[in-house]
């Protein structure tokens, strides 16, 4: 479990950054008629925000695979 932690701690700092974003979206700027799907609950543009700062850290993160050797037939 230690090592998944690990292993995917930027997505879940992503997630967190992007979860404050939204939460602060909603505060300060938000929907005031109360219509539009994602900001007018705190609750949907949070979740909304955290999944989109998680799939921005999928995005840029470089993964370390393994070179395959060629062989020279």
């Amino acid at each position: 479990m230690k090592k998944w932690l690990t292993k995917n701690k930027f997505y879940f700092l992503g997630g967190a950054i992007g979860g404050l974003a939204g939460f602060l979206y909603w505060r300060l700027i938000g929907c005031s008629s109360g219509s539009c799907a994602i900001t007018s609950s705190p609750i949907n543009s949070t979740i909304y925000f955290a999944a989109m700062g998680a799939l921005f850290v999928n995005i840029i993160k470089k993964e370390n695979k393994p070179k395959q050797q060629q062989h020279d037939n």
